[in-house]
């Protein structure tokens, strides 16, 4: 009789059965660990802003904090060499930041209390709640950085990080 080289089917469905149960258990980690990392970055990028908002108003104190999250950045043609910084383009952040999404998190900064702008407020939600982030984040003046729970449950005073 003449012998066979190679695997049998059995030999086959068994690996791939290994390979599923790994694929089963490593998935939902790193699932995890993208939006631990997601919710690392939108705390990172709310600091940024808020020392953002402190050097916009001490640059421009006739306007105190900055109105809208896009007053903080600028396209490279505004911020490029040989561009002066106006109030409406500062050039203090990143213009991926500025225009309001990042790393699976969508921006807001407000400026509020009148000329010049004396406030702010400035959040941080998931773009996919569940998926790319859990918690939400916000701040203000302060500096302080607050989490919710979960979407939608951010409050200042509330859960400082």
């Amino acid at each position: 009789m003449k012998k066979q080289k190679g695997f049998s089917l059995i030999e086959l469905l068994i690996v791939v059965a290994i390979i599923l149960i790994i694929a089963a258990i490593a998935i939902p980690n790193l699932m995890r660990s993208r939006m631990a990392a997601n919710e690392s970055s939108a705390v990172g990028s709310l600091r940024t802003i808020n020392t953002a908002e402190v050097t916009y108003s001490t640059t421009y104190p006739a306007t105190g904090f900055a109105a809208t999250l896009a007053n903080l950045g600028g396209t490279a043609a505004q911020c490029g060499a040989g561009a002066t910084p106006v109030p409406a383009n500062a050039c203090l952040i990143d213009n991926v930041l500025a225009l309001g999404t990042k790393s699976g998190y969508n921006f807001t900064a407000v400026g509020a209390g009148g000329a010049p702008l004396t406030t702010y407020t400035s959040t941080a939600e998931p773009a996919s709640p569940g998926q790319s982030g859990q918690r939400d984040f916000c701040s203000d003046m302060s500096g302080v950085i607050y989490y919710g729970a979960s979407a939608g449950q951010c409050a200042i005073g509330t859960n400082a990080l």
